[in-house]
């Protein structure tokens, strides 16, 4: 069956069925009929009908169609929120009431069906290209490039078409990784849940294809960030209102659709209003937070949306969430990040079906309370405060959500490191405060978490200031007997945030390992000497790891990090990088330099590495960029081949070079 909003709805049906199969035993033969019956739909251009806009006999079939769907799809919510906390005699009534409309629905479908036209075999090109002159002003190239993209757009399966919508729906000024994005696909309903598989997983790989087919794009901010690409972006805008989205900014006057499902308000502070009550998505973002008027608003709207399933509002600076939000029975994320919020209302406990929960950077004393416990769906908890290391203290029994996947900014101090040992479902875990208290318990607990994926560990805060010139305000603390730690065998990424006295021998055996985050390691000896050697190594980040003035030969040899692609220092001591070895770095793609201020030298040999796409050079000294000075400067050799240099000095600003 062809991919489109006829699939959405019959995932929705049989992941209903596999969440709800106590409550639904009596009506799951006239469900799994409904689903039979929209297997015949098969392929059609209706997607492409609704974008256009095409007068015909199948764009008629196809809207009639799907806005039946939508009705019976909010249908099926109202009755998952209608049973839940229902006595047993009256939940019974419910689902015969249930049973008998689902039969209703299964008749309206089967004559729906009977009058299906007949299809025709392509889509023209210049229907297409007339659509576009009439949303866009641009010249011959552009519409040809536009055209061009359209046919990819039309051409995707529908949850891919959401996917790259949903992508849309964050504000530009909020980069986004993929980790972030890939719980709001799975809560959004975009992902095929079957038995024994991870959504998560799915979900990734729909975001890997919209980068393979050029329609995200790696951001330059971050090398596990992306974006929308123009056109990509622009056409988004076209064909939101054919996927009842819709997206307001700052300068949008627009009003919102009473038939959008999905809303995203950017820079928000004074345009939140009334909203209908099928949302199904709202993204709200502030950057200077939402204003009285704005906030007394949203407690109206999430006391009307019953239906939501994505709620997010980062950087609202909200410093309490409503009441309202625990009746949100079919809510499956809640993201407050950059919030103030210091705890959140007793009534989440009632929010049963929630996927992930993101409060980070919230309130400076957020605890996290019992009633998280309740949360036996919960698969995604992020969490950080904004002082210190960031850690969250959470309750003892954690280990009870046996659905998460997710844990970060947790403090394992308490007894809490022991219990991490029981929840070998985790994937990825970020743990604050490594202490010698609780140290030897959290080694042995992650030890026996064979599944994990992704791995953070930051020592406490020892409280060292220095002065204001430094990059630095506070340092980490010596990371306790990290020696004796035995890494999980499938881990593809690590972050160390603490001091070494050297290099731990077991980083050198890890095969999987992909991206490495070092940060105030503070090393006497050379930290790539056993780097080097790692396999799948593709991201290197070096905050303060090296404490010596030179890097020399040795430090990046012919043959080592055989595919590492983008490489950050930040060192307040180097001076210079004296000389590397031909074939060295042969995949590297960007090379950074963080607040590098003593930094005055690149090395011999940074010409060979025909692979380096982008060089970017922060606080470094002065006389540096002078050298590397395309208008004469004397080792301008060693980067010309480079196609983007980007250079910033404390009073200069930012200069930038392109070949």
């Amino acid at each position: 069956m062809a991919a489109s909003f006829v699939t959405l709805f019959q995932w929705r049906l049989n992941s209903m069925l596999l969440q709800e199969n106590e409550i639904l035993l009596g009506v799951k033969d006239q469900i799994e009929s409904l689903i039979s019956k929209l297997d015949a739909v098969g392929s059609f251009t209706g997607d492409a009908d609704r974008i256009l806009g095409r007068e015909s006999c199948h764009q008629s079939w196809a809207s009639e169609l799907r806005g039946m769907l939508c009705e019976v799809e909010d249908f099926v919510d109202d009755f998952i929120i209608k049973v839940y906390g229902q006595t047993e005699k009256d939940r019974e009534e419910s689902i015969a009431e249930f049973g008998n409309e689902l039969q209703n629905i299964n008749s309206r479908v089967s004559e729906i069906l009977n009058r299906r036209p007949r299809l025709e075999a392509s889509l023209m090109l210049e229907e297409i290209q007339r659509f576009l002159r009439s949303n866009f002003v641009f010249d011959e190239d552009k519409e040809t490039a536009l055209a061009s993209c359209m046919l990819n757009y039309i051409n995707l399966p529908y949850d891919l078409k959401l996917s790259l919508l949903f992508c849309r729906a964050f504000p530009g000024y909020y980069r986004k990784t993929k980790g972030a994005l890939v719980p709001v696909l799975v809560a959004a309903g975009l992902i095929q849940e079957k038995p024994g598989e991870l959504m998560e997983d799915k979900a990734q790989e729909n975001i890997e294809r919209l980068l393979d087919l050029g329609m995200l794009e790696q951001d330059d901010v971050g090398y596990d960030c992306f974006r929308v690409p123009s056109p990509y972006y622009e056409l988004s805008l076209s064909v939101m209102n054919a996927e009842d989205f819709f997206i307001s900014t700052a300068n949008s006057d627009s009003i919102i659709l009473p038939t959008a499902h999905h809303v995203s308000i950017h820079d928000a502070e004074n345009t939140i209003t009334n909203m209908n009550s099928l949302l199904h998505s709202l993204f709200v973002s502030a950057k200077d937070g939402l204003s009285k008027a704005s906030s007394d608003c949203l407690e109206t709207v999430l006391y009307n949306a019953k239906l939501l399933r994505v709620l997010d509002l980062e950087n609202t600076k909200l410093k309490t969430l409503p009441d309202e939000v625990g009746k949100l029975v079919n809510l499956r994320y809640l993201g407050v990040r950059h919030s103030q919020i210091n705890e959140l209302p007793e009534s989440i406990r009632n929010l049963r079906n929630l996927q992930t929960l993101d409060i980070s950077c919230s309130g400076n004393e957020f605890e996290l309370s019992n009633g998280v416990l309740n949360l036996a769906q919960l698969r995604h908890l992020k969490m950080c405060r904004t002082v210190n290391n960031g850690e969250v203290r959470v309750p003892r029994g954690i280990s009870r959500l046996r659905n998460l996947q997710t844990l970060e900014g947790i403090y394992a101090g308490g007894g809490i490191a022991k219990e991490l040992g029981n929840m070998t479902q985790l994937r990825s875990l970020d743990v604050r405060s490594v202490s010698d208290d609780h140290a030897d318990e959290l080694y042995a607990s992650v030890t026996k978490l064979t599944g994990l994926r992704n791995l953070s560990l930051t020592a406490e805060w020892n409280g060292i200031a220095y002065d204001s010139s430094s990059p630095l305000p506070y340092e980490n603390s010596l990371f306790p007997c990290l020696e004796s730690f035995s890494p999980p065998p499938l881990l593809e990424t690590l972050e160390l945030k603490g001091c070494l006295t050297e290099m731990p021998l077991w980083l050198g055996s890890m095969e999987n390992l992909t991206r490495l985050v070092m940060a105030s390691s503070h090393l006497s000896e050379n930290p790539t000497t056993i780097l080097q050697f790692l396999p799948n190594l593709k991201y290197l980040s070096m905050f303060h790891a090296y404490k010596g003035k030179r890097m020399e030969r040795e430090f990046f040899r012919a043959g080592g990090f055989p595919k590492l692609e983008y490489l950050k220092i930040v060192s307040r001591n180097l001076v210079e990088w004296t000389e590397m070895e031909e074939g060295a770095l042969p995949c590297l793609k960007q090379l950074y330099f963080w607040n590098c201020m003593r930094l005055m030298g690149l090395p011999e040999g940074l010409q060979h590495v025909a692979t380096l796409q982008k060089l970017v050079l922060f606080n470094v000294h002065g006389d540096l960029t002078r050298r590397l000075n395309p208008n004469g400067g004397p080792q301008n050799y060693k980067i010309k081949h480079i196609p983007l240099v980007e250079s910033y000095v404390h009073l200069c600003g930012w200069m930038v070079w392109k070949t």
